[in-house]
């Protein structure tokens, strides 16, 4: 192999998993036409068209897709040998690229980080704050965090986080001009704000459980969205009612601007896990899920606690 050959495979390789020449140019620490000059390069030299282009998408073409195929296994082997030869000073190393949902980055990752930081200057992280369900592997991420224990054959996850409940609230002013909801049922005759999910395009369901049966109701409501903060501004203004994490609203509960309904029907559900491919891990990652382990209290009744990840049309 010819020298720098290496690189321009390991710079296909990412565009290829990536789908996206921004995505790996980040990932990579290039610029997007320097990165596009190398993959051309690449075809120009091999003399066949490894990856197509149009002005949204970038994807593999069939020889791409057999030469990601034949060279990914190794360039694997690579990253993981070169991860490993941290553990030979016995100090972690190396960056860790992190993808997380935006609640998770700000009460799982930015209380700890700061001295994660300081006591390991020798690791670096990158991450990516995203409500999607990320391939890890395809994507480049070495580990995500997610609501619920439940992860694919090849994965393995680590509590991070207490475990947690979605609650209907809304503001005083709403409920001067609508009754207050007795049962799930009831929400059919309440505006209530829902969630678009970002995959799939539905909305994320309302889930409700008593007596051992869950209840999702059919929901109306004039606002549809996809950003939690932006929800939280319209239930406080009395725009219709809200379906959010307690912790979120605790705060605005005890100020007596938002109003807990239906306490009895909402139940708690497993909370954040992270996850990562069932692999060598790095000793910079070990280093980072040891420091984010949930040490608190196990649950007291395991049958109690739904495992599944609210924004999420089904179960995982």
């Amino acid at each position: 192999m010819r020298r720098g050959e290496l690189d321009d495979l390991v710079a296909f390789a990412t565009v290829a998993r990536a789908r996206s020449f921004t995505r790996a140019a980040a990932q990579l620490h290039l610029s997007p036409s320097a990165l596009s000059h190398t993959v051309k390069s690449i075809e120009a030299r091999l003399g066949v068209q490894l990856l197509a282009r149009t002005t949204r998408s970038v994807a593999p073409t069939r020889a791409g897709e057999r030469l990601l195929e034949s060279i990914e296994p190794a360039l694997n082997r690579i990253e993981t040998g070169l991860s490993a030869l941290s553990s030979w000073c016995g100090v972690p190393a190396g960056t860790i690229k992190l993808t997380v949902p935006q609640y998770a980055a700000q009460t799982i990752l930015a209380p700890v980080l700061p001295k994660f930081l300081r006591d390991h200057p020798q690791i670096s992280i990158e991450i990516r704050v995203d409500s999607r369900f990320s391939d890890l592997v395809k994507e480049g991420f070495d580990a995500g965090i997610r609501w619920g224990s439940i992860v694919e054959q090849d994965m393995v996850g680590v509590r991070v986080g207490p475990d947690m409940r979605l609650i209907v609230v809304g503001s005083p002013v709403y409920f001067e001009r609508y009754p207050a909801p007795q049962t799930p049922s009831d929400l059919s005759d309440h505006n209530c704000i829902n969630y678009r999910l970002l995959t799939g395009g539905g909305y994320a369901p309302w889930r409700f459980a008593r007596d051992g049966k869950e209840y999702r109701p059919r929901l109306s409501g004039q606002v549809v969205l996809d950003d939690p903060e932006l929800a939280v501004t319209l239930i406080l203004s009395g725009a219709g009612l809200g379906y959010m994490l307690e912790a979120r609203a605790a705060p605005e509960l005890a100020a007596g601007r938002l109003v807990q309904v239906l306490d009895d029907w909402c139940v708690p559900f497993i909370g954040h896990h992270l996850y990562y491919p069932n692999k060598q891990v790095t000793p910079a990652l070990r280093a980072l899920i040891d420091t984010l382990r949930w040490k608190g209290e196990p649950n007291e009744s395991q049958s109690r606690h739904a495992d599944y990840d609210p924004l999420s049309a089904s179960k995982r």
